[in-house]
């Protein structure tokens, strides 16, 4: 059986990025947003460096950005863990994200162009590539750009950049939705929804079909992690 570290050694035949530390963050990453390692795993630091092939000294660094980023918690004495969210901290990273998203997308739509809604549509077409092929790495990529795509046109960087970390701190648990092929069904379709609200520049309603989008995520993550 192929290990978390074995997997990770395995997908290293993909092109370095520049640096061993966004070698080895990549690849955390992709580990963590696939599944292979899952909330509440330890990261075996002394492993992980031999079978990526890297030093301690750039797995280290990786690991503190994926801390700062809720990624990842350090124990003393322990080391790190992938990090583990009770309901409670679910709930009310969702309840940030509703209320943030909410001004994002009202401000974005009033400052909408056709360029913005190109790229959201360039971001839909690689969700669903991505949702018929089963990767779920691709799609929570994808699926990333085409949201931030429409945050980013409400001319706040500051805002964007909270709503980042929200999504950060629950990357983890983003394997648990897509897995399933009819979540991946329904994101698609809640998307081409949202595209066409955009369309209209209805941003009222563009609000609503976002928040049952998030509502249909948080119901089954919610079902796999433990009682606050």
């Amino acid at each position: 059986m192929t290990t978390p570290e074995g997997q990770l050694a395995a997908d290293e035949g993909r092109r370095r990025p520049p640096t061993a530390q966004q070698f080895v963050l990549g690849e955390l990453r992709r580990a963590i947003t696939t599944g292979r390692l899952r909330p509440g795993d330890p990261i075996r630091q002394e492993a992980l460096a031999e079978e990526l092939a890297v030093s301690r000294v750039p797995l280290r660094e990786a690991l503190k950005t994926l801390q700062g980023e809720g990624l990842v918690t350090y124990q003393a004495h322990r080391g790190y863990f992938v990090e583990r969210l009770s309901l409670d901290d679910l709930r009310e990273v969702y309840l940030i994200r509703e209320l943030l998203e909410a001004e994002a997308v009202r401000r974005a739509v009033a400052r909408l162009t056709d360029e913005t809604l190109q790229a959201a549509e360039r971001a839909q077409a690689e969700v669903e590539r991505a949702a018929a092929a089963g990767d779920v790495l691709a799609m929570a990529e994808a699926n990333r750009r085409f949201h931030m795509t429409v945050f980013e046109a409400a001319g706040l960087p500051r805002l964007v950049r909270m709503i980042r970390t929200l999504w950060d701190s629950t990357d983890a648990y983003r394997s648990v939705y897509y897995g399933e092929e009819g979540n991946r069904h329904r994101v698609i379709e809640e998307h081409r929804a949202v595209l066409g609200l955009l369309r209209r520049r209805d941003a009222d309603a563009v609000v609503r079909t976002l928040a049952a989008h998030r509502t249909h995520a948080v119901t089954a993550i919610e079902a796999v992690l433990p009682p606050s």
